[in-house]
């Protein structure tokens, strides 16, 4: 026991507390540097400092109480089945249950009290909440929960938020009207709260009065404006043998995506006949570092990394457990809501000039091939006659594979990154209908200021002009040979907290182009989407200036002017003309999705 640190003897008590108030002897808490999460009974909450700031320990007693306080006054299952099925209705139901089971804790314990005050102003610090300037700007479940909160037990609105909800109360209340005076009688019978939740969400007409289950034929013109012909392509294609994929689907599809996602499987099990399951190009790829062997790469680069050891390539769906990311995905699609309609429209413009290239014609008059159904009555009249027949010439549109490179940096927090991930995810699924395999991948670092890498430096006696120092974190939301159906979630992954560090864009550049190289298809395209320079304050502090903007130079130019792949770039709010030869600049994040799809159809026009 003396051995123990400080660190230790609180995660120690830390335990003890979590287990006697929900009720459960095998809760487990761990420490994370990642944004606090549940996982059934393991809690991971923020890791305070060494020395044990007291307002660091009490946002992790905070959090540990809130995972408590769910897992003894929470029914998953109740919950999920009252939930309704529009995007931000649901993310408003699951925030104000938040409330209810927290509140339950607030007005019982006056030490819980103070606890869940501080998880509650740090994970509003993180919400784009304290960014808003207008009314439409705020995100309701955010504005909806902090008003519950205050009415339930007290507590009045974080400062940060104060102004963001006082913009939208009193268009709340007037819409709810006295919906919100029960609740409190009702904290203790979830079932009960749950009614009066679905009655708040009512008035805010968040709900429809009815939502019917969607036929195959209305999905896709739901989702994305297609013709009935369109879809009926689907459906035959659907029965060509995707029933394996779509039951493994079904089983990887947690309760609470079930009804959300029912209108998206017929086009996911199409993808998955699409695919050729035989295709090792990704499957049979082992994970490998991020960043390739320094010798691999062409003379003058002139750039090193102190160390690789501690950099990672990861897929997204292992940062975070299932349910977080149905949640982090519900909330995108709550921030997004507006949008989407927008950027469905364009991609369905790309979609109409992509299978207007791969448009096939036919040879009529020919000895032999298919009977041409035109020339029909000539085969009655005479059956000898040998120019009654049809052949389709093949297309000459180059197979291609596209992949989406986002500057996962913290700079593009809040509506650059929601964006970029709504527009990847559409332009994903609009691709691959078209036949074109698209991946999606997300840079930046594991920690602020150099993580590990710099401790190891700093152990090491600090040597002069050691190279990148920082610890990579590459991450795979959508690989090509992936279908989109099983990917959409993992897009969820940016909304989290404490994801977006900092950016290395020169290596995370050559890892997605080294992974396009792999790739089997006649034509390859790679596509940044970055909002800036380079930025890794531990590499920078250490090295010569402009370390790191002047090997993605470097890295770009190799691209352009020596390799198959053909590269493009959006920057978001700052100029990256300055890096890249075909690339667009925009200021508003409202411009992203509609950029994405020009640039990249005139790529596909581009013969290289």
């Amino acid at each position: 026991m003396s051995e123990q640190t400080p660190l230790d003897r609180f995660k120690q008590a830390l335990t003890g507390a979590s287990r006697a108030l929900a009720h459960e002897a095998e809760v487990e808490v761990a420490w994370s540097a990642d944004a606090p999460t549940q996982s059934g009974k393991n809690f991971r909450v923020p890791l305070p400092g060494r020395n044990l700031p007291r307002e660091q320990a009490i946002e992790a007693r905070g959090f540990a109480d809130s995972f408590a306080l769910r897992l003894r006054h929470h029914s998953e299952a109740l919950h999920g089945k009252g939930a309704p099925p529009e995007p931000i209705a649901r993310a408003c139901y699951d925030a104000i249950e938040q409330v209810r089971y927290e509140a339950i804790g607030s007005t019982r314990y006056a030490g819980i009290r103070g606890n869940l005050d501080a998880a509650v102003e740090m994970r509003t610090a993180s919400d784009p909440i304290v960014r808003a300037e207008a009314a439409g700007d705020v995100p309701l479940p955010t504005a909806l929960s902090l008003m519950l909160r205050e009415a339930l037990t007290g507590e009045a609105v974080p400062e940060r938020a104060r102004a963001a909800v006082d913009l939208v109360r009193e268009d709340i209340l007037a819409k709810i009207g006295t919906d919100m005076d029960g609740l409190a009688d009702v904290l203790d019978d979830q079932r009960a709260f749950q009614n009066l939740t679905l009655d708040i969400l009512r008035d805010l007409d968040l709900t429809l009065p009815e939502t019917p289950e969607p036929t195959d034929a209305e999905d896709g013109e739901d989702e994305e404006g297609e013709n009935p012909e369109d879809q009926d392509e689907t459906d035959e294609e659907d029965e060509g043998g995707a029933e394996p994929d779509a039951a493994d689907a079904r089983s990887e599809v947690t309760d609470g995506e079930a009804e959300g996602d029912a209108d998206q499987d017929v086009e996911g099990e199409q993808e998955m006949s699409d695919g050729d399951p035989s295709d090792d190009g990704e499957e049979g790829m082992q994970p490998v570092r991020p960043n390739r062997p320094w010798t691999d790469f062409p003379e003058g680069f002139d750039y090193k990394a102190y160390t690789q050891k501690f950099d990672e390539e990861i897929e997204a769906a292992e940062l975070c457990d299932n349910e977080e990311l149905d949640r982090l995905r519900t909330y995108l699609d709550s921030q997004l809501a507006g949008l989407q309609g927008v950027v469905t429209r364009l991609a369905n413009r790309l979609q109409r000039r992509l299978m207007a290239q791969q448009s096939r014609s036919w040879d009529f008059d020919q000895e032999e091939g298919m009977l041409d159904a035109a020339r029909l009555t000539r085969v009655v009249v005479s059956p000898g006659h040998a120019l009654s027949y049809k052949i389709e010439r093949d297309t000459e549109f180059k197979d291609t594979v596209v992949t989406l490179l986002i500057d996962n940096s913290g700079s593009m927090r809040g509506r650059p990154i929601s964006i970029a991930a709504i527009s990847a995810d559409i332009l994903a699924r609009t691709l691959e209908r078209c036949g074109v395999k698209t991946e999606i991948l997300g840079f930046t670092t594991r920690a602020w200021k150099g993580g590990q890498s710099r401790e190891m430096w700093l152990s090491d006696g600090r040597p002069a002009n050691p190279g990148r120092l920082n610890d990579l974190r590459h991450i795979l939301y959508k690989k090509a040979d992936e279908p989109w159906r099983r990917a959409r979630r993992n897009l969820g992954l940016m909304m989290r907290e404490g994801l977006l560090k900092e950016n290395i864009d020169g290596e995370a550049l050559m890892w997605a182009h080294d992974r396009l190289l792999r790739r089997p298809e006649d034509r390859r395209i790679l596509m940044v989407i970055s909002d800036g320079a380079p930025v890794d304050d531990s590499s920078l502090s250490v090295n010569p200036a402009g370390f790191l903007e002047s090997h993605l130079r470097k890295v770009i130019d190799w691209i352009e002017n020596q390799s198959p792949v053909q590269l493009a770039a959006i920057g978001i709010g700052h100029d990256v003309t300055r890096y890249y030869k075909r690339s667009v600049t925009i200021m508003d994040v409202e411009q992203l999705g509609g950029t994405i799809i020009e640039q990249l159809a005139d790529l596909f026009e581009i013969e290289k």
